[in-house]
């Protein structure tokens, strides 16, 4: 399952110029997985939640491990801060895949904070 992150992320990166550029992208591919299953969440299946849930909990994986390394370019503050939404995000996404009826809006957070962190790579 890590590697469908993985080759996502290097699919990504031959479409797109700058690694900024090219996590935007992917936050954005994961906040309209997320979108699409709330907005059919009555017509969705619960592997569907599953699926959009891992690519993002992946991804966020990929960037908390990137931030942490030694060598890590970024500052300590913006290290720790995304450190810490990946950690919130990795939590939420837990717990909404053990609630037995999650609501949709439950995905509402989790596409804001990408859209929001994807806008901020972009310089938007």
């Amino acid at each position: 399952m890590h590697q469908q992150g993985a080759q996502a992320y290097q699919q990504t990166t031959k479409v797109v110029e700058s690694p900024r550029e090219r996590e935007s992208a992917l936050l954005m591919k994961a906040a309209a997985g997320l979108q699409r299953v709330k907005d059919e969440w009555d017509v969705g299946t619960r592997e569907e939640l599953k699926t959009a849930l891992t690519f993002n909990r992946k991804l966020w994986t990929i960037f908390m491990s990137s931030v942490t390394k030694a060598d890590s370019p970024l500052p300590h503050e913006i290290r720790q801060n995304i450190a810490n939404l990946g950690m919130f995000i990795l939590n939420e996404t837990r717990e909404i895949l053990l609630e037995i009826d999650p609501s949709p809006q439950r995905l509402d957070i989790l596409v804001r904070l990408n859209r929001q962190i994807a806008s901020g790579l972009r310089g938007a």
